[in-house]
C-alpha cells in the first residue's frame, strides 16, 4: 500500500500534465470501447439477418445441387432428416426450387419459385414477419404468392394483384396459372429482392408436376451450436447430403467480416499507440524533473530494478484511473446506443452488406470482450510505454544526477 501511495503522490507533482495525459487515455478508453461495441453489433446483425432470414446457419442439399441447381436433384428422404433435427431441437424448413416467368398486364420478369411448408418456415426463420405489405403465406395452399420487393415493383404488383406464372414442370411440360400476391417482402438481399416467388409447397409441387423430393433443407440453432458442431451433426444426421455452412454459401459476406476484425485491430492499434506516446512523454517528463531524486536514491542503496518498478508503477496506476473513467464513459455511450442505435436511413437509405440488407438502424453490441479487452491492452501499452524512461531513470550516475538541478 505504501508504494501506491507514494506513487499516487508522484503522480500529482505536476497536476496539469498528469490530468492531460489520464484524459487522452480515458477519452482513447472511451472510443475504443463505443467503437468496438458498435462494429460488434453491425457484423453481428448482418450475420443474423443472413442466417435467421432465409439462409439459415447451414444447408443440405443433394449432391451436386448447387453446381447445376438442377430440378431433378433432390433430397429424396428429407422426412426423416427433418425428424430428426426436430428431435434433436434444430430448426429446420424444406424448400424447393424452380425457374419461370411472372407477369402482371404488360409487365413480365424472370423469377426463383420457392416452394415452402409456410408453418415450418415461420418456427424455423423471421421471413415471415419481414413483410413490408400483407400477410405471408397460410398452412394451406391457395395459389397465393409472396414477392421480393424489387421484383413486385418490376411487375408493378401489389397486394391483391394476379400474377400469371409460365414455367417448364419437371416432366417437361409446360406449367402455367395464376396466383394472388398474398405479400410482399421487405428487403432482404439482392437475390431475393429481385427474384424470389414464394409459394406453398403444395401449390409448387402442382406446378411444377413434382410430388415427391425437396431440394434444400435449411438448418439454425439460432447460435446456439458453433457452426464445427453443427457441420458433424448434420454430416451424421443425412451422410448422403451435402452440408454447407451460411461462410461457404455467403462468401463475401464471411470474408467482409474476417477482414473487418483485421481492421479494427489496426484502428485499435493506432489509439493505443497514441496512448502509449502520451505516456512515455509524460513519464519522460516525470523522471528528468526527478532525476536528482533518483541519483539520491541510488547513491543510498535503491537498486535499478526498484526505480523501474517505482515508474512502472505509477503509470500503471495513471492507467488504471484513467482507463476506469473511459470504461464507464465507453460503457454509457455503448448502453445508448445498443438501446436507441443510429438512424442511418436518411443518410444511406437502406444498407447493404455483401448482397444482404439489414436494418437502417445501427445499434452497438455490449460484450466482454469490446470492453474488457481495450482496458487491459491499454494497461500493457502503458506500463510498456514507461519502460524506457524507467530504464533511462535506473541507469542514471548518481554523482552527475546529484548535482543536476
Amino acid at each position: 500500500m505504501s508504494l501506491i501511495r507514494i506513487s499516487w503522490r508522484n503522480l500529482w507533482r505536476n497536476r496539469r500534465r498528469t490530468a492531460i495525459t489520464m484524459a487522452a487515455i480515458s477519452l482513447n478508453t472511451m472510443i475504443l470501447i463505443t467503437t468496438y461495441s458498435l462494429m460488434d453489433g453491425l457484423l453481428g446483425q448482418t450475420a443474423r439477418n443472413a442466417t435467421q432470414l432465409s439462409t439459415g446457419e447451414a444447408q443440405l442439399h443433394a449432391p451436386g445441387y448447387l453446381l447445376d441447381r438442377s430440378q431433378y436433384k433432390t433430397l429424396s428422404d428429407h422426412r426423416a432428416i427433418l425428424t430428426t433435427l426436430h428431435e434433436q431441437s434444430i430448426g429446420a424448413a424444406p424448400r424447393t426450387y424452380g425457374y419461370g416467368l411472372v407477369s402482371q398486364g404488360t409487365k413480365s420478369a424472370g423469377a426463383l419459385f420457392w416452394g415452402i411448408e409456410p408453418p415450418v418456415e415461420q418456427t424455423a426463420f423471421r421471413l415471415a414477419e419481414h413483410l413490408a405489405e400483407g400477410s405471408f403465406l397460410g398452412p394451406s395452399p391457395h395459389k397465393e404468392l409472396v414477392l421480393g420487393k424489387k421484383l413486385a415493383r418490376s411487375l408493378n404488383a401489389q397486394v391483391g394483384s394476379e400474377i400469371v406464372v409460365l414455367v417448364q414442370a419437371a416432366d417437361g411440360s409446360m406449367g402455367n396459372d395464376i396466383f394472388t400476391v398474398k405479400g410482399i417482402l421487405k428487403s432482404v438481399g439482392e437475390g431475393i429482392d429481385r427474384n424470389a416467388a414464394i409459394m406453398h409447397l403444395d401449390d409448387f409441387r402442382l406446378l411444377f408436376v413434382m410430388p415427391e423430393g425437396i431440394h434444400e433443407i435449411a438448418v439454425t440453432t439460432n447460435g446456439r451450436a458453433p457452426l464445427e458442431t453443427l457441420t458433424e451433426t448434420l454430416s451424421r444426421i443425412a451422410p448422403h447430403a451435402e452440408v454447407r455452412t451460411w461462410r461457404q454459401l455467403l462468401p463475401t459476406l464471411s470474408d467482409m467480416i474476417e477482414i473487418s476484425g483485421t481492421s479494427m485491430s489496426l484502428f485499435g492499434a493506432i489509439f493505443f499507440l497514441a496512448a502509449g506516446l502520451g505516456v512515455m512523454n509524460t513519464m519522460l517528463m516525470a523522471t528528468y524533473e526527478r532525476a536528482h531524486e533518483f541519483g539520491l536514491l541510488k547513491a543510498l542503496g535503491a537498486s535499478p530494478w526498484r526505480i523501474v518498478r517505482d515508474v512502472t508503477v505509477e503509470a500503471w496506476l495513471m492507467a488504471c484511473i484513467a482507463t476506469l473513467f473511459g470504461m464507464l464513459l465507453g460503457l454509457a455511450a455503448s448502453y445508448a446506443l445498443q438501446e436507441a442505435g443510429l438512424d442511418t436511413s436518411k443518410l444511406a437509405g437502406e444498407i447493404n452488406v455483401a448482397g444482404v440488407v439489414f436494418d437502417p438502424v445501427w445499434r452497438a453490441s455490449l460484450s466482454f470482450k469490446a470492453v474488457v479487452h481495450p482496458v487491459i491492452i491499454m494497461w500493457m501499452v502503458c506500463i510498456l510505454a514507461a519502460l524506457y524512461p524507467a530504464a533511462m531513470s535506473a541507469r542514471l550516475d548518481p554523482v552527475k544526477s546529484m548535482h543536476q538541478v
